[in-house]
């Protein structure tokens, strides 16, 4: 993870009032082809943003420009108060920490981290390092050279080192794409820990669902160029309003339906099998009515799965599929299961090992069945496999 070579200067009140960042109309283009289409976004001061979406969506080169390292081809940047638009980036009052390391291999820790601070002429950096290198938990191994430390560790080198700035935003991309799962998700931990503990403005690009989840307050889920839906993690998990954001945030089981009827808040579905579904109108991301063709979406960790035999258990008021299991995989935590159905032929299931059934085995017989309540539904008029590895294939 490194941060730009260039040292921004101190910010000042003057210059930059506040960390929020105002995007009004920004693009980028290079001839025939848009990175990124024309769009306005805020990121409140203070906050943990993450820019969210595969590779080619237009994520980092946002955050490029808002970093001053591309130049719109249309739009305002704004930081603060400040118009940074014309700005290049030593003026930002930004820092940038990448993923690949560029620390000063023959410098140890203490001098990569005081490094902004002595290039700008300031003589007495001891306190400040000191605060900042306690701040990433690195106090201790002040006098270590880079080599040293784990990858974990250089890359909290870097956040200290950008930090000690004090830019109004700190901008991270793609930082923890070099590490192992398991130290991954611990630095997701301590970058949380350090925006909310230092307060300033953090945007972080990233690739990893899970990853920008468990960090960010917001998150915008890009698409070819486009900010697909912005909002919290939870907001966004629950209620996409795109087969895109369906997909690629989590897993989701898109089922094509037919609005049949209404039943107090709720839309009645058909489909191929017998029977039929409800979901709250209120949940449909677009209005509609009776012999609207629509998907129905619901989360594999939201379904129960018994055996056939076991059907007369589930329920009054649940939705209800049956089905024969094609694929079963245990991974610890729960069980997967893919079950064919005649309203979908590929339903992810997640059951939570508690008490596993023997009997829930590829080529069983079963009934799913969920709290209606659960179920979210998209226009059928958009591409169902859109967001996921298909669609990209």
């Amino acid at each position: 993870m490194t941060q730009q070579t260039t040292a921004p200067a101190e910010p000042t009140a003057a210059t930059a009032s506040g960390g929020a960042v105002t995007l009004t109309g920004i693009s980028k283009t290079w001839g025939d082809f848009t990175a990124v289409q024309p769009l306005d976004l805020t990121i409140p001061e203070g906050s943990f943003f993450a820019l969210l979406g595969a590779s080619g969506c237009g994520k980092t080169t946002t955050l490029r420009m808002i970093a001053g390292l591309e130049e719109p081809t249309s739009g305002t940047v704004r930081i603060g108060d400040l118009d940074a638009t014309e700005l290049p980036p030593h003026k930002r009052p930004v820092n940038t920490v990448f993923q690949n390391y560029a620390l000063f291999p023959h410098l140890d820790i203490y001098e990569n981290v005081a490094f902004g601070l002595r290039r700008r002429g300031i003589k007495s950096v001891k306190k400040q390092v000191e605060e900042m290198l306690e701040l990433v938990e690195l106090g201790h191994l002040a006098r270590r050279k880079p080599h040293q430390l784990s990858g974990g560790q250089q890359q909290r080198v870097a956040v200290a080192r950008a930090l000690i700035n004090r830019p109004k935003v700190l901008l991270l991309d793609e930082p923890l794409g070099a590490l192992d799962l398991k130290l991954r998700r611990q630095m997701q931990l301590e970058l949380k820990r350090i925006q909310t503990e230092v307060g300033i403005t953090f945007v972080h690009v990233t690739h990893d669902q899970e990853e920008a989840m468990t960090m960010a307050d917001t998150i915008a889920v890009m698409n070819a160029g486009r900010i697909e839906q912005l909002g919290a993690p939870a907001d966004l998990y629950e209620n996409p309003v795109s087969t895109f954001v369906a997909n690629f945030l989590g897993q989701s089981n898109l089922i094509e339906a037919t609005v049949s009827g209404t039943s107090g808040g709720d839309l009645l579905l058909s489909g191929i099998g017998e029977g039929s579904l409800a979901m709250p109108a209120a949940r449909c991301a677009t209005p509609a009515a009776s012999g609207d063709k629509v998907l129905a979406g619901i989360r594999p960790e939201k379904i129960s799965i018994v055996h056939a035999d076991d059907a007369a258990e589930v329920p009054d008021g649940r939705n209800r599929l049956t089905g024969r299991i094609v694929d079963a995989s245990f991974i610890g935590v729960s069980t997967q299961y893919v079950v064919n159905s005649p309203w979908c032929p590929e339903l992810a299931v997640f059951s939570q090992n508690v008490e596993r059934d023997s009997r829930l085995a590829p080529g069983a017989e079963v009934v799913l069945h969920w709290n209606p309540a659960h179920t979210f539904g998209l226009d059928a008029a958009q591409d169902i496999d859109a967001g996921t590895g298909e669609a990209a294939a």
